[in-house]
């Protein structure tokens, strides 16, 4: 914004100088050149008197004192005649006396008694102001003088005073090219602060607020709102984040209290009752799943990371071995097919719970004797394909619904699955998506975006516990 205002100015300033400083030089350069012109035509009428006097009296010998000396002085050449057109004296050295030049039409109109000035060419191709007078007294024409100034002096200067012109504005664009700098600059020195602040709010924590005393007015004000709703979201997240950790605590408790004391009960109840009794203790595991869910769901939500590079290749080899040992207690193969991939960009422990949340859910739906194939394509795609039941384009629709569960599936998840790993896929910048597997079953397909190694290796966190989860897959799908 800074290069936008300070260009905006200069570009008005460049159109005002444009506006004053061009006609300013025209107008100098027609001035100088209409005074030169008459200063030319002034100088020839008083040489042409002089001339005519020595021509009257006979004192031609005076005559090239007179046209040598005036273009000593002036640079001009003169040139006189007698009445025939002869020429009398020539300024310059090289000119020839005893010619006519009655023929030449300035000349022709000076023996008429008709002065010319006009702007013409030399015999050396120069441009120069030309005045041709007649000598005479009264309607008696003894003689004519031709005044020749040369142009280039008048372009000098006219072209020094283009320069001078240009000089001064250059000086005055670098002026208020300083002036627009430090103004734009004090301009967006709120926004600045602004969006450095929107980037520390963004990662979740707003060390520095943005300055509120300095900028416009407008800015001063909207700086000022920014930080009270900055400061009043920090409040409400914190909040929010310390009822998920009080909450993850005083909730453990009373519902592992809850379900040892219906399995207190068995002994005492009469045989009939036993399957209502586990009907019970299988809604309060599925309460303290649930519960478990929704707190991670609120950590996710609540923590602003960034995607960092992680290695699918590694993540997938140490998941796909983690989770056959368990898969082989129900007679199900883990299959990991297709080249390596690499590095993608995912938020720190992501790669580990996305996997692992897929692979229970697979896990639980898939018979015994058939494969769960972990497929990796590079650009980067990752398709985990189990050989389920699978689901309709209906429920494929529904599943990343919060706490959302098939009609015709009959378990006891919670229905938060597939929202967590959704939220972890997308807060990685990646994306997920269902779709029918060949044959039968279900294939979750993530794309994700391919990174560069790391410079450093990173040691990653994980929130998932696959043994428990494995303990669990004696249950119905949780998706």
């Amino acid at each position: 914004m800074t290069r936008r205002l300070l260009l905006s100015y200069l570009v008005l300033a460049l159109l005002v100088l444009a506006v004053l400083e061009i006609p300013l030089g025209i107008i100098y350069a027609r001035g100088e050149t209409s005074r030169a012109s008459q200063r030319v035509e002034r100088d020839a009428a008083m040489l042409a008197e002089i001339t005519e006097e020595n021509i009257e009296k006979g004192r031609l010998d005076m005559l090239p004192d007179v046209a040598g000396d005036y273009a000593e002085r002036t640079g001009g050449r003169v040139i006189v005649t007698d009445k025939h057109g002869i020429v009398l004296a020539d300024s310059d050295p090289l000119g020839t006396t005893g010619i006519s030049l009655a023929a030449q039409p300035d000349i022709a109109r000076a023996l008429n008694n008709r002065p010319t000035v006009t702007t013409t060419t030399d015999g050396n191709g120069t441009d120069v102001l030309s005045a041709t007078m007649p000598g005479s007294s009264g309607t008696t024409i003894r003689g004519t003088l031709r005044l020749t100034y040369p142009l280039d002096q008048v372009t000098t200067r006219v072209h020094r005073v283009w320069s001078a012109l240009a000089l001064a504005g250059v000086c005055i664009l670098a002026a208020v090219a300083l002036v627009a700098f430090s103004l734009a600059r004090w301009i967006t020195r709120p926004l600045r602060t602004l969006a450095a602040a929107t980037a520390q709010l963004a990662d979740g924590h707003l060390h520095d607020p943005p300055d509120a005393t300095t900028g416009p007015p407008e800015l001063r004000s909207l700086t000022a709102s920014f930080t009270h709703t900055a400061t009043r979201l920090q409040h409400l997240l914190k909040a929010q984040q310390a009822f998920a950790s009080e909450a993850s605590h005083q909730l453990k408790t009373p519902l592992t209290a809850l379900r040892l004391r219906l399995e207190n009960f068995e002994p005492y109840l009469d045989q009939r009752a036993h399957a209502s009794l586990d009907e019970a203790v299988g809604e309060v595991e599925r309460l303290g799943r649930m519960v478990q869910g929704l707190l991670a769901l609120a950590r996710l939500e609540n923590a602003a990371t960034t995607p960092e590079p992680a290695d699918l290749d590694a993540v997938l080899a140490d998941r796909a071995a983690m989770w056959e040992s368990l898969a082989a207690e129900q007679f199900v193969t883990v299959d990991l097919t297709g080249a390596p991939v690499g590095h993608v960009w995912a938020i720190p422990g992501a790669l580990e719970q996305i996997i692992d949340n897929l692979l229970a859910n697979a896990l639980r739906v898939s018979p015994p004797s058939t494969t769960i194939t972990i497929h990796r394509t590079p650009g980067v795609q990752l398709d985990i394909i189990d050989q389920g039941p699978g689901m309709n384009e209906a429920d494929r629709q529904r599943a990343f619904d919060r706490f959302w569960r098939s009609s015709d599936a009959h378990h006891d998840g919670t229905g938060l699955g597939l929202p967590i790993v959704r939220h972890l896929v997308d807060a990685s910048g990646g994306t997920i998506t269902l779709h029918s597997a060949p044959g039968t079953g279900l294939d979750a397909r993530i794309r994700l975006r391919p990174a560069p190694a790391p410079q450093r290796p990173r040691t990653p966190a994980t929130d998932f516990h696959p043994t428990r989860a494995g303990r669990r897959t004696q249950r119905a799908p949780q998706r």
